[in-house]
Formats: structure tokens, sequence, C-alpha cells
């Protein structure tokens, strides 16, 4: 259950198949209608809702496949998924959109940002380390010294930079993209 926009104290939010489609309830897709905006949309039945958590992200529902069972739904990436009309959606979009607008501003909030979620700030380039803390660190001027790639075989450790990378450099030319059968 993630907290949608709309959603107050009090609040009464209904599960199962016969609940209203109102805002912060939870229904079975094959009970939503299609265009209806929703979040925490469950992958598999029963897992308690994988796509569109992040805040402010939603999912639509495309269509039903009553035969198969299936729903379609556009993802926030822009993506679309099939997941099994027994899955269960929550109405509406989740709360705390535009959160990313906002600039950080100074180390602090970063560090407390962080400190909440995991060890990840701040990251320290590889080459301004030493040599014991990693195969870029060292030497008289901060380069690598060494191909970036390393392959897909290097034991942990050795493997930093562009792993198994099957190409390095700037894209050049225009991409091709499939245009989409929907």
């Amino acid at each position: 259950m993630v907290a949608t926009e709309g959603m107050y104290t009090g609040q009464f939010i209904y599960c199962g198949k016969k609940a209203a489609l109102t805002i912060g309830n939870v229904l079975p897709l094959k009970q939503v209608p299609e265009g209806t905006i929703v979040c925490n949309v469950e992958a598999r039945v029963g897992d308690r809702g994988a796509f569109a958590r992040g805040s402010g992200c939603f999912a639509v529902v495309i269509s039903h496949d009553e035969d198969k069972g299936t729903t379609r739904l556009r993802l926030p990436s822009g993506g679309k998924k099939t997941v099994s009309s027994l899955s269960r959606a929550q109405i509406g979009v989740v709360a705390g959109g535009g959160r990313t607008d906002k600039p950080l501003l100074k180390a602090g909030r970063a560090y407390h940002k962080y400190a909440v979620k995991r060890n990840c700030w701040p990251k320290i380039r590889g080459v301004a380390k030493n040599p014991v803390e990693h195969p870029f660190g060292g030497g008289n001027h901060q380069h690598i010294g060494r191909p970036s790639t390393v392959s897909q075989a290097a034991p942990s450790g050795r493997k930093v930079g562009l792993i198994g990378a099957r190409r390095t450099g700037r894209l050049r030319g225009v991409k091709k993209l499939g245009q989409d059968k929907d």
C-alpha cells in the first residue's frame, strides 16, 4: 500500500473486486476500466505491488484480453507490459510527485537523503583512490592507465569500469526505433 495523491488521514480504503473505483482503493485489474490511472500494480498475483511505486508515478490500463485473462499496461517508463487480470492495483497517482524538481543545494541534504536508503553516497572516483583500494587508483596523475573495459569473467575486485562492454565510445548515427504494434 502506497500513499496516493488525494488521500487523507482517516480515509477508509477498500480492497477487493467489489470496491468502488475511487482514489486509494485496491481492485483487481479486470474490474478497472480501460484508460484508468493506477499505481502499485502487481507483477504476479499476490506479490503486493511491483510497478509504478515511485513518487509521482502511475501506470495506465490500455486494454483487457478476456480470453487470455490478461491486461496491458503502459508503465511510467513508457514501455508496455502484459500482466494477469487478477493482479491488483491501487487507483490513482503515487503521492510526492515533483520531488526531484527542487535541487538538494547542499551536501547535508544529500547525506540525509541517502543515509535512510543505503550506503551509496558520496561516490568517490576510482582514479582518486589509492592502488590498494581500486584497480584505477594510484599514479602521479589521475588517469586510469589501462582499458576501462573489463571481461565478464574477471574476478570480483577487478570487475570495475565497463563490464563486458560490447562497444564503447559515443553513440553515432540515429537509433532505429521499432514502431509499436498497438
